[in-house]
């Protein structure tokens, strides 16, 4: 069985699908739907910290599934704007653990992971699967991985 490793964009993927379908990414089901194909030798979400009850609730849940939460603090800034991006976290994550899978799985949208991946595929011959709303999800990313699962209601609670 393969090795792969799951990074896990949780803003980006919370906000896509609520979004689109107005409903949550089942978490459980996308782990039970990899460890049928692979074995998940690391699994990270990366989340901000509002510091509320309903997001430590979920957080529990994600590492009770089986995931590696990182979290960073939300900040607000003085002309209202937020701060919260784990893009640089990802990137470095990705990179150290890429040596050491088969498989890189990534669920996010965003099109800065896009040269991230093709290095991956390139540097280590890592296969790149990416998990994201058809809709939302830059058309780089889509390009630069190797396979592209769109979400949609199959993947939702």
């Amino acid at each position: 069985m393969q090795k792969a490793a799951v990074f896990v964009d949780v803003q980006n993927i919370y906000y896509t699908t609520k979004h689109t379908f107005s409903r949550s990414f089942n978490y459980r089901h996308f782990w039970q739907s990899i460890a049928n194909d692979y074995e998940i030798v690391n699994a990270f979400a990366y989340a901000i910290d509002r510091g509320d009850a309903q997001q430590q609730k979920f957080q529990s849940a994600l590492r009770h599934i089986g995931f590696d939460v990182k979290l960073k603090p939300f900040i607000q800034r003085s002309d209202g704007s937020a701060k919260g991006d784990w893009d640089v976290g990802i990137t470095i994550d990705i990179l150290e653990v890429a040596p050491h899978v088969d498989t890189i799985i990534l669920l996010s949208g965003d099109g800065d992971f896009d040269r991230l991946l093709t290095k991956t595929r390139q540097q280590y011959s890592c296969k790149t699967i990416v998990f994201g709303v058809r809709n939302l999800t830059a058309n780089s990313l889509i390009n630069a991985s190797s396979e592209f699962v769109t979400i949609d209601e199959q993947w939702l609670l």
